[in-house]
C-alpha cells in the first residue's frame, strides 16, 4: 500500500507531451511583473524619444484651438468641426505612442511563455463562481504569493518615492520661483525621472516573480508515476503511432543496408526482381556475408546504388533467389552456396585484374545451386 500510494504523489518532472498539452489548453507561464516592467518602461522611453515633438505639436494644437474667429463663435458646426479636427490632431499625435505600447504589450509575453491561443481557456467557467472555490484560491498558495507581491511592490514604490521626495526637496521648492515654462519642463523632467526610476525598481520583483512563475508552472503540471506510465501505453498503443515507429525503423534500416552496398564486393542479381550485396573479407576468416538483399523495388536502388559505386553485377536467377530466402543481413552465407558463390568471386577477382576488354573473364554459368535454397521460387 505504501508503494501504491507514493506511486500517487507527483513527484515525476512533466514529459514533453504533457507540456504540449498544457500549451494546447493556454497553461503556460505568465509573469504580470514582467508584462508591466516591459510596458512602464517601453512609456518611459517613448515619452523621452518623443518628448519635443510631442510637446511642439500639444502647442500647436492647443494655439489652433484657441485662435478662432469671431463669426466661429456664434456658429455651432464651426466649433464642432473646430473640436473635430483638434480631437484628430490629438490622436495623430499619440498614435506613435499608443503604436509603441501595443507593440511592447504584444511582445513582452514571447520572453516567458510565448503566445498561446486556445478556445478551450476561453470557454466560460461557472465553478469559478462558487463562493467557497473563491475561497480556497484566495488562501492557497498562489493568493498569498499574490498578497505578499502586492504587499511588497507598495513597500518598495514607496520607499523609493520616498528617496526620490527626499533628494530632490530642494529643487521642487524652487519651482515656485520660476517663471511657468520653466517650472513647467522642470516639472515634467522630474515627472519622468520619477517614473524611469520607478520603473526600473520593479525589476526586483521581476527578478523574484520569473523563477517563481517558471517552479509553480512545472510543479502543477508534475505526473504521478502512474500518469507516466499510462501516457507511455497511449502513445505506444495507437496503430498509428505503431505504423509509423515500423515504418522509420524499416527506413532507417534500408538506409543503413544501401550505405553498405558500395563495401560490396559484387551484387548477385534475378536480374530485375532480386539483388544481394555480397562482401567478402579474407582478414577476419569465415564465409561471405549478405550485406543488402531486396526485391522490385529495393532491387533496383541496390543495382543503381552498386553501379554508382563501380560494382560488379553478375545476372544469376537461382543464386540469387537462393542467398535472398535463405541469408539474413550481415549473415554469413549457408555452407551449401559455398561452392556457387566461391566462382562468383573468382570471377570478380578475376574482372578487377583484367588488363583490357579482351582479358575480361567469361560470366560463370550455371551455378551450382541445391535444390533446397530455391524453396521460394515462384
Amino acid at each position: 500500500m505504501a508503494e501504491q500510494d507514493n506511486s500517487q504523489e507527483r513527484t515525476e518532472e512533466p514529459t514533453p507531451k504533457r507540456l504540449e498539452d498544457a500549451r494546447k489548453k493556454g497553461q503556460i507561464p505568465r509573469s504580470r511583473e514582467l508584462n508591466t516592467f516591459m510596458v512602464v518602461m517601453a512609456g518611459v522611453v517613448g515619452c523621452g524619444v518623443l518628448s519635443d515633438y510631442m510637446g511642439r505639436s500639444m502647442g500647436r494644437i492647443m494655439r489652433a484651438s484657441f485662435r478662432l474667429e469671431r463669426g466661429d463663435l456664434f456658429h455651432p458646426s464651426a466649433l464642432l468641426e473646430h473640436s473635430a479636427a483638434a480631437l484628430r490632431d490629438g490622436l495623430l499625435l499619440l498614435a506613435p505612442f499608443l503604436a509603441l505600447m501595443v507593440i511592447v504589450a504584444l511582445i513582452s509575453p514571447l520572453l516567458l511563455g510565448g503566445w498561446s491561443f486556445s478556445w478551450e481557456s476561453l470557454q466560460p467557467k461557472f465553478g469559478k463562481l462558487n463562493p467557497l472555490e473563491g475561497l480556497k484560491r484566495m488562501f492557497a498558495l498562489r493568493g498569498l504569493v499574490e498578497l505578499v507581491k502586492s504587499l511588497l511592490k507598495v513597500l518598495l514604490l514607496g520607499l523609493v518615492t520616498a528617496a526620490l521626495l527626499g533628494s530632490w526637496k530642494g529643487e521642487l521648492s524652487r519651482l515656485v520661483h520660476q517663471d511657468l515654462m520653466a517650472a513647467l519642463a522642470s516639472s515634467l523632467g522630474f515627472l519622468w525621472w520619477a517614473v524611469l526610476l520607478l520603473g526600473v525598481s520593479l525589476l526586483v520583483l521581476v527578478a523574484m516573480d520569473v523563477p517563481y512563475q517558471l517552479w509553480d508552472h512545472r510543479r502543477k503540471l508534475k505526473m504521478t508515476l502512474q500518469e507516466i506510465k499510462d501516457e507511455m501505453k497511449e502513445s505506444e498503443g495507437r496503430p498509428e503511432v505503431k505504423s509509423k515507429i515500423r515504418q522509420l525503423q524499416q527506413e532507417r534500416a534500408r538506409q543503413r543496408m544501401m550505405e553498405e552496398v558500395p563495401k560490396a564486393d559484387v551484387v548477385v542479381t534475378n536480374p530485375t526482381h532480386f539483388a544481394v550485396a555480397l562482401r567478402y573479407d579474407q582478414s577476419q576468416g569465415g564465409a561471405p556475408k549478405v550485406v543488402a538483399k531486396g526485391t522490385d523495388f529495393i532491387a533496383a536502388r541496390i543495382r543503381d546504388k552498386a553501379v554508382a559505386a563501380g560494382i560488379p553485377l553478375l545476372a544469376a536467377p537461382p543464386l540469387a533467389r537462393a542467398l535472398y530466402y535463405s541469408t539474413e543481413l550481415e549473415q554469413e552465407i549457408p555452407e551449401g552456396l559455398y561452392l556457387a558463390v566461391a566462382q562468383v568471386l573468382a570471377y570478380v577477382y578475376q574482372l578487377k585484374t583484367a588488363q583490357g576488354p579482351n582479358d575480361r573473364p567469361v560470366p560463370p554459368g550455371d551455378l551450382p545451386v541445391p535444390e533446397e535454397y530455391l524453396q521460394g521460387r515462384d
